[in-house]
């Protein structure tokens, strides 16, 4: 009895021991899986994750999956990959504002078209950006704050994306086709400015242009060609004429004689 009861008592001791060294185990490789300056936690019932200037420059890899607010505001990150997102099914609100973004390749924002409703791209260095980045989006989107170049890709851009209200006034031409349109609101310049418009009428003029000179082609070796062959065809001519006449009075000889 008494070394069933010490074999009882140390067993349950080890079996608290190791379950204390797993949990410990646990927590810490979760802890350490983060990127430094980001942390998990949970505000007003939503899971969120903040990672607010930690000097990121790439979007981390460890997000959990179940996170419904995603903070990375005020870092280095220079682009959004293909996919960035894509492991966060129920994200609702994702802020990336205050970066370095250049670039967003096709594809960024796959599988958050159903849920998210908060995209902020404010204070990066957008310069243009195509429209089917964001197709799907239901979100408000704030694109404010950014080096925009004013052309008909901003003007379908616009016309695509839900912006957050209030911040269409801080769209602003950094660079334009039209120099007269820096430093204006996009919103009041497109007012009097149609740029697919103009670009339409550019691309037209330059496809006239283009089918025009393939047309003067033509036509040039039309009349080369008909030129060259009345050049051959006055050369067969004269060679012929210059071609002695011998076989033909050998036969009025003949038919002579004949007569005779």
């Amino acid at each position: 009895m008494p070394l069933v009861d010490w074999f009882l008592r140390h067993s349950v001791t080890m079996w608290l021991l190791l379950q204390s060294f797993v949990l410990m185990t646990f927590c810490f490789h979760s802890a350490t899986t983060f990127p430094k300056g980001c942390y998990p936690a949970e505000e007003d019932g939503y899971k969120t994750f903040r990672c607010s200037n930690a000097q990121l420059t790439e979007i981390p890899q460890d997000i959990p999956n179940d996170t419904n607010k995603l903070y990375l505001d005020f870092n280095q990150i220079p682009s959004l990959p293909l996919d960035a997102f894509r492991h966060l099914p129920v994200l609702l609100e994702l802020d990336l504002s205050h970066n370095a973004i250049v670039r967003i390749e096709g594809g960024a924002f796959r599988g958050l078209s159903e849920r998210l409703h908060s995209l902020d791209l404010s204070s990066n260095k957008l310069v243009s950006v195509s429209k089917d980045v964001f197709s799907g989006l239901k979100a408000k989107v704030n694109l404010s704050s950014n080096p925009w170049l004013c052309d008909c890709k901003l003007q379908e851009l616009i016309r695509t994306v839900d912006l957050v209200t209030g911040s269409s006034g801080s769209i602003v031409c950094d660079s334009s086709v039209k120099e007269e349109h820096v430093g204006k609101p996009f919103l009041h310049v497109v007012t009097d400015t149609d740029f697919c418009s103009v670009y339409k009428k550019t691309t037209d003029i330059a496809m006239l242009v283009t089918m025009f000179g393939w047309f003067a082609m033509v036509i040039s070796y039309l009349v080369y060609y008909v030129r060259q062959n009345q050049e051959d065809a006055r050369r067969h001519l004269e060679y012929l004429k210059s071609l002695p006449s011998k076989p033909q009075r050998s036969e009025e000889s003949s038919t002579i004689s004949t007569v005779v």
